[in-house]
């Protein structure tokens, strides 16, 4: 026994340990396991099961609330965080810093600046959490105020002051801080650059990015990133290339942010190709990366593709995020494809972005811009938060659909729920009254965006407000307000006029417009366009053989005009005259039956519309064959019966076309929606959205108006009603009033 007792002691082995020390010992291990269980868990976002292990500690630590505060906000359950908050034994300034940041994340400014003032001791952390989210809700002159207060400030805390100032548009605040900064880092140098670019300057945004590489600082992904959006807003391709080919020395061309930047500047290059070909050898797409393919191919007009895109990402098992949508939802505007669009509102439905602000305004612009304002309406009526830019959409969308007065009454609506309005709203507001002939409405309207502080009138405004004053036939007055315009009119604003003098016929001052435009722009097409038609419509057939002369001096050659319509997918297009479709024969038989249906309901047709010098046969057949009137006999061809038929039109749609199709969609009992270049005319039952402002001015300003008084029939640009009455019950409110008599 003592040489086994000997041997034990040369061994030096350790005696037998304290059981109580080794309980802590195990406690400390077992409080660690917990630690990386928990973390492990609320980085896979599994906040359930991380939740049911905390509630098994018995007496959790500060740094396990504050792990669990942390995985609560970020799962969006900023109630739980601040409940665990309040009940926790112990506070240090990590758990402080945690619960303000939730609550900035979640969006409650107000309640993280109040735990903010209740902090008993705070850090440069606390300071720069405050100051960056009080920038960040646009608070920027109580955000600059702590700054200046903050004891200690670290390099991060001048970055946040100076995101801050370029978020809110103060840039020269910002670039006077970053010269005054005592030490700047690569991510001061990316802040200035980023702000410069967003706020416009993208060659200063360039500059700086030369100044930091000559002074040796070592760009980051992000630095890359923002310096490539510079070179596509500049815009400056060859710079842009370049930089790819340093992203690549660097390493960084295959990270996900850099890659995307680089799919998004050749885009904006309009160089989509490159964009494409970028992704060609990436196995492990992520959403950003599709999410920038697609919004690359809408931005180059090629739509069909960024909606098989999107098809291939879904059906890849990537799913959407709000970008996407938005994105995807613009490439269906620019097909005019509302089914599609529908389709793609499923899918958003069933991932649970319906309710999504961003995605519904995006779904409001789609129904709106695809004609289905009503589905518009309801979309807006269903969403349970609204911003600015939603009651601008939907306010937009009435307006281009014809709904004037819905548009005004949700003006009203957004002024109660006091959002205020900015320069897209007064546009839709103004765009609402020119459409339906509301003058002193809009006199009302722009009087009030004079008045408003916080917004400036811009050439756009102007010019909606010409286009109210000469739709409505005060030309006189519109030229009148052109030539007291506090900003210099533009091209934009005299083709108002022009378009005006179109509807009235008045050569005088269409001949001064287009002077002022030809000044401007020499080669602007659609002005030769506009005088040729208006010297037309008066006979001045030797005037309309000049203007084309010179058109055809100055290389300028006229849009043809074209109406098309898609059916399951496929788009069908048609010119005046058009002989091109598999189903020509059925289409001509379908016009005479509408031809003789028209005339069955006294239809005559407005010949002046016919803008060549030919004899009334020849205008009449070159009428009956306009473009949307083939493709609204296609659709009555190939759509089910009931079914609302869509027509889009490249140019404005002709009188005598409006007045047939106002008529046909009675004798079809179909609704019939024909967008042209500047609204939509939803068509039902014989009558128009546009309260047929469009037709009653050439009604009154045409010789196609006339009466018949032995047939007791009045006649109104060719539609007939059997007596004043019914007129009156059908058309509405009229622009002239006068007494019944024999002849209007």
């Amino acid at each position: 026994m003592k040489k086994l007792s000997s041997a034990l002691c040369r061994l030096s082995l350790p005696k037998p340990s304290n059981p109580f020390a080794v309980a802590k010992v195990r406690s400390a291990e077992e409080i660690w396991r917990r630690k990386s269980d928990l973390s492990h868990l609320l980085r896979n976002k599994d906040i359930e099961e991380a939740q049911r292990i905390f509630l098994q500690i018995p007496s959790p630590d500060i740094h396990l609330y504050t792990i669990m505060i942390n995985g609560y906000s970020q799962a969006n359950r900023i109630h739980d965080a601040l409940h665990l908050f309040d009940n926790m034994p112990d506070r240090d300034i990590a758990s402080w810093n945690s619960i303000i940041k939730g609550c900035l994340d979640s969006g409650d400014l107000c309640l993280a600046h109040k735990l903010f003032t209740e902090m008993p001791d705070r850090n440069v952390i606390s300071w720069t959490s405050i100051v960056n989210g009080l920038a960040k809700f646009g608070c920027i002159d109580a955000a600059e105020k702590l700054f200046y207060k903050m004891p200690g400030k670290d390099t991060a805390a001048w970055n946040s002051m100076i995101t801050g100032y370029c978020d809110n548009g103060r840039i020269h605040d910002a670039q006077l801080l970053f010269e005054k900064m005592p030490h700047r880092n690569v991510i001061s140098w990316t802040a200035m650059i980023g702000g410069h670019d967003q706020n416009g300057d993208s060659d200063k945004a360039l500059c700086l990015f030369h100044q930091m590489w000559v002074r040796g600082i070592k760009p980051t992904s992000s630095t890359f990133a923002c310096v490539l959006t510079a070179c596509a807003n500049s815009p400056d391709s060859e710079l842009g290339i370049q930089i790819h080919a340093i992203v690549i020395k660097a390493g960084y061309a295959e990270e996900n942010f850099t890659l995307t930047s680089l799919i998004t500047f050749y885009a904006k290059c309009k160089q989509i190709e490159s964009s494409s070909k970028l992704l060609d050898g990436v196995e492990d797409r992520n959403v950003f990366l599709w999410t920038a393919l697609i919004t690359g191919y809408g931005l180059n007009g090629r739509h069909e593709e960024a909606l098989d895109e999107f098809g291939k990402m879904v059906r890849s098992g990537i799913m959407p995020n709000q970008s996407t949508f938005s994105s995807s939802l613009n490439s269906c505007c620019g097909l005019e494809a509302l089914d599609r669009g529908k389709g793609i509102h499923a899918i958003a439905i069933k991932q649970g972005f319906d309710f999504d602000v961003f995605v519904g305004n995006s779904l409001v612009v789609m129904y709106s811009k695809c004609g289905d304002v009503a589905d518009g309406m309801k979309m807006f009526n269903n969403m349970s938060k609204r911003n600015l830019v939603s009651w601008n959409s939907i306010i937009v969308g009435c307006a281009q659909n014809g709904y004037a007065s819905r548009a005004l009454e949700l003006f009203d609506e957004m002024s109660a729920c006091r959002i205020k309005p900015d320069e897209i709203t007064f546009v839709g507001l103004l765009t609402a009254c020119s459409h339906s002939n509301m003058i002193e409405k809009g006199r009302q309207i722009f009087q009030l965006l004079k008045e408003n502080p916080s917004v400036d009138v811009r050439v756009e405004h102007c010019a909606c407000m010409v286009d109210i004053l000469g739709r409505s036939g005060n030309l006189d007055e519109a030229e009148e307000f052109i030539r007291g315009m506090s900003v210099k009119p533009n091209v934009m604003i005299w083709l108002a006029l022009l378009s005006a003098c179109r509807v009235h016929c008045n050569v005088e001052i269409a001949r001064k417009a287009a002077g002022e435009i030809f000044n401007l722009d020499p080669y602007n097409s659609a002005a030769y366009v506009l005088l040729s038609n208006i010297y037309a419509s008066a006979g001045k057939w030797n005037d309309v053989a000049q203007t084309r002369v010179m058109m055809r001096s100055c290389g300028i050659v006229k849009i043809p005009g074209s109406s098309w319509i898609t059916v399951h997918e496929s788009r069908h297009e048609f010119v005046c005259g058009d002989r091109s479709n598999p189903l020509t024969t059925e289409i001509d038989k379908k016009l005479d039956w509408l031809d003789e249906k028209l005339k069955e309901h006294g239809y005559v047709c407005e010949k002046t519309f016919a803008l060549h010098d030919v004899d009334d046969e020849q205008k009449e057949h070159s009428l009956k064959y306009h473009s949307e009137k083939i493709a609204v006999a296609f659709g009555l061809i190939v759509t089910a019966n009931g079914s609302t038929i869509r027509v889009m039109k490249n140019l404005r749609v002709c009188g005598d076309c409006h007045t047939a199709i106002k008529l046909i969609s009675m004798i079809v009992e179909r609704e019939i929606v024909l967008r042209d270049s500047s609204r939509f005319h939803h068509f039902k039952d014989g009558l128009c959205s546009c309260g047929d402002y469009w037709s009653k001015k050439h009604a009154f300003l045409s010789f196609t108006l006339f009466c018949r008084l032995n047939a007791e029939t009045i006649r109104i640009e060719g539609l007939a009603y059997h007596n004043w009455e019914h007129w009156q019950m059908l058309s509405g409110p009229f622009l002239l009033k006068q007494e019944k008599k024999g002849s209007l």
